[in-house]
């Protein structure tokens, strides 16, 4: 190798990719799960991929890595942050990431993009959104694809949560597609939930429906600055009164209205003294450790619905083609025949002895 070749950093960039990518193949779940723990990134990376395979022969391995990643005992900050598009999700995370760090944490930030449902492509262009923040060495930055995945998270969400913990990162920030009312699952995967919004675009109508919005502790009306502070503030009055008529969320706590500018920085530190606040007053109460507890039941049951599923599909595979040939040719309604393959997968198997 010449001197010019060591020397040029983008030489050394595609060596140091392709050694990534020709190592890959190498990991097993303990070594993997090793360098997770000492916080190698492109170890995080990989896992991350792991746990997002829908490959019935991946699930031994997967259930190896994170059983030996899970660490209940670390302290860590979950925080969840939704809105509609255009809200400025991505910018007041990279606001708030930053800040984050010089405020001594470490950063990670799993931002999940919508997937098309004709290619099931993905554009995940959160890391072009959060330059300053996706270089730091203290933060990294995930991008995933919902793949069809309802509820603005991934399948894998609560997953990748636990790995990025397990490296690490004390503060973790999901950013959830971003579609409207229903973005309520990450609700069951983190501490305190953002719903951000932004004057002048009709939300004051929203405040009196229920969904996204009954399910935050922290409404944030986004982008107050400039022209837009008085529309700004007509919303977030508007959502203070319609929040009296909800009933209180399970913590007890009522939501709290918020005005920020990840702009200007105004109100930012006011986020951050209410999501401390909140912190405080549920670990005084237990509803912090109760309210992990709850989540980690509700991903065992979400992952036991999908795992029946996905292996019942593939020991009745050509059982599921007739059905699916049925409805498709108009000779049996899509519930009867789910309920007829159902049925029959879940007959008990027949007594040899008895049928003689």
């Amino acid at each position: 190798m010449t001197d010019k070749a060591s020397s040029d950093p983008r030489a050394r960039a595609r060596r140091m990719a392709k050694s990534s990518i020709h190592g890959v193949s190498t990991w097993t779940a303990e070594s993997l799960a090793k360098a997770v723990l000492a916080g190698k990134r492109e170890a995080l990376a990989q896992a991350i991929t792991w746990v997002e395979s829908t490959l019935p022969e991946h699930q031994a391995r997967n259930e190896e890595l994170l059983r030996r990643t899970h660490r209940p005992d670390r302290i860590t900050h979950r925080l969840g942050i939704t809105g509609i598009p255009g809200a400025g999700k991505s910018t007041l995370i990279e606001r708030l990431g930053m800040d984050a760090i010089d405020r001594g944490h470490r950063v990670a930030v799993l931002a999940v993009d919508p997937s098309s449902t004709r290619t099931k492509g993905s554009l995940l262009g959160d890391k072009t959104r959060m330059q300053s923040l996706s270089m730091h060495p203290n933060a990294f930055v995930r991008p995933s694809s919902a793949s069809g995945t309802l509820g603005g998270v991934t399948r894998a969400t609560s997953e990748a949560i636990q790995l990025c913990e397990a490296a690490g990162f004390d503060l973790i920030l999901v950013e959830t597609v971003g579609v409207g009312q229903s973005e309520v699952t990450v609700r069951d995967m983190v501490d305190v939930f953002v719903l951000t919004l932004i004057g002048g675009a009709g939300d004051d109508v929203q405040g009196i429906k229920r969904g996204v919005v009954e399910m935050c502790d922290i409404l944030l009306v986004h982008k107050c600055d400039g022209d837009q502070i008085k529309a700004c503030q007509l919303t977030a009055t508007a959502y203070s009164q319609a929040l009296h008529l909800l009933p209180l969320p399970p913590s007890g706590t009522p939501a709290h209205v918020v005005l920020a500018s990840s702009l200007t920085g105004e109100g930012i530190e006011t986020l951050w003294d209410k999501v401390q606040e909140l912190r405080n007053s549920w670990v005084e109460s237990g509803w912090w450790a109760h309210q992990r507890a709850s989540q980690r039941l509700t991903a065992m049951h979400r992952h036991a619905r999908q795992l029946l599923v996905e292996q019942h599909m593939q020991s009745h595979q050509s059982l599921w083609d007739k059905q699916e040939a049925r409805v498709v040719a108009g000779s049996e309604g899509p519930f009867s025949a789910a309920r007829q393959w159902v049925s029959n997968v879940l007959r008990p198997p027949v007594n040899r002895r008895q049928s003689s």
